[in-house]
């Protein structure tokens, strides 16, 4: 079952209004008793219905979570669409120059801020979450999953578990790197990560970025599932496919 609502988020858009999705499984109806992890997921819009999906294709979420009977509540919230650059200001943590867009501002902090300080409760008290970080998930795609690295390392004391999938990685590598270097997650933390082969060829020494992001994390003592997805590309049908190798990640011995 899946509910979407109206909200805004005043701290970055103002009165602006945006869409929330949340996905129950089926057992919340059964088992009116029974509490569930929730797995918090940017690009809210593209991850249910291609009708509402930015380029006409979702992720297929939907169908998987009524096949799979996974028991496991998804929140997605849509993104900033505004022409100036509204998505990429919410799902960077730091300031970057890109050469056509110039200067994009990051409001990747302002974004969690609000999602783990009004978002989270209001979804705790309205839906019976199990609310603690072991039971708490982050996930996205490309700028989306750079957030959730983002916010597995510096919120880690709300996300146990993140998936991030086609990372932005080539955007600002250095300060993404510093990123890393500076966090200090808590023991058990669990990132899925990858990337598709085919897109890695679009940004010059990708491969050498991902390795590089994926040897500092293991640094960090992060439990790292990482992968690059043979002929994966940039896109959601891609990323539909990867959903069984990242759910299995955050859904690993719970």
């Amino acid at each position: 079952m899946i509910e979407k609502w109206d909200i805004t988020i005043p701290e970055l858009t103002g009165d602006e209004v945006r869409s929330a999705y949340i996905c129950l499984p089926e057992a919340y109806t059964h088992d009116i008793n029974r509490r569930f992890p929730v797995l918090y997921m940017f690009d809210g819009h593209n991850l249910f219905f291609d009708s509402h999906a930015t380029y006409g294709k979702s992720w297929g979420l939907k169908e998987y979570m009524e096949y799979t009977h996974t028991p496991l509540i998804i929140v997605g919230i849509e993104c900033n669409h505004s022409p100036d650059h509204g998505r990429l200001q919410e799902y960077s943590p730091y300031d970057f120059t890109l050469p056509k867009e110039g200067k994009i501002t990051g409001k990747g902090k302002i974004t969690m801020d609000w999602l783990t300080h009004t978002f989270k409760p209001y979804i705790d008290t309205h839906y019976r979450t199990l609310s603690d970080r072991e039971h708490t998930f982050i996930a996205g795609s490309s700028m989306g999953g750079l957030m959730s690295i983002y916010a597995l390392l510096y919120y880690n004391q709300f996300f146990s578990r993140a998936a991030a999938l086609s990372p932005s990685l080539w955007i600002a590598p250095n300060d993404f790197m510093q990123m890393i270097r500076r966090s200090r997650p808590l023991p058990g933390s669990i990132l899925y990560m990858d990337y598709g082969s085919r897109e890695m060829k679009q940004h010059r020494k990708m491969d050498q970025a991902f390795a590089q992001a994926a040897n500092l994390l293991l640094d960090k003592n992060i439990y790292l599932n990482c992968r690059i997805v043979p002929d994966g590309e940039h896109c959601e049908a891609s990323w539909e496919r990867q959903i069984p190798f990242f759910m299995n990640t955050l859904m690993y011995n719970l």
